[in-house]
């Protein structure tokens, strides 16, 4: 049953994938993002990795998307399209990416995989949150913020940025 489910994520993260960077419309490519995301989740908690699929669901699928689709709703027109891609870098985009999958394959099957022989130390939800919450050493709470403070400027600038191309027209 695993298997099958590996292959509904795979299939879902390729399909939705390609209308992401297909689609003309940038609100249904945002939505088609959200899909690639979810699917990513999937393959976290079907590897047993609960914490970090629950961190794709909120932090990427849920607080990315919804980042993406306010500033398309601020800045852009919703029967906006976007211009079609010329054939010439379609194919070149094509060859490229091919190009990047035949080297990720050949990688991937050449190289000799030993198993490890470390003992995993067993993870504890205390510590994780401890962690994520500390402003010492290897806490993330600073780097939280900075990335935060970071978005939010972009999205201000962004924002700043749209505005002024819509009234110069």
């Amino acid at each position: 049953m695993e298997k099958v489910i590996f292959y509904i994520l795979a299939a879902i993260i390729l399909v939705f994938s390609v209308l992401t960077v297909t689609s003309r419309k940038i609100l249904r490519a945002a939505v088609y993002l959200l899909f690639v995301l979810i699917a990513t989740a999937g393959f976290y908690f079907l590897l047993n990795y609960n914490f970090l699929g629950a961190v794709q669901l909120t932090v990427y699928s849920g607080g990315i998307v919804v980042l993406i689709v306010f500033a398309v709703l601020l800045t852009a027109h919703m029967e906006h399209k976007l211009e079609p891609v010329k054939p010439f870098n379609a194919i070149v985009a094509g060859l490229v990416a091919l190009l990047g999958a035949a080297a990720t394959i050949y990688a991937i099957g050449t190289y000799q995989f030993k198993p490890s022989t470390t003992v995993e130390a067993p993870y504890d939800i205390e510590v994780i949150g401890t962690k994520l919450l500390s402003y010492g050493e290897n806490g993330y709470v600073l780097p939280f913020e900075v990335i935060s403070v970071l978005l939010l400027a972009a999205m201000v600038a962004a924002i700043i940025i749209a505005k002024k191309s819509v009234s110069n027209d």
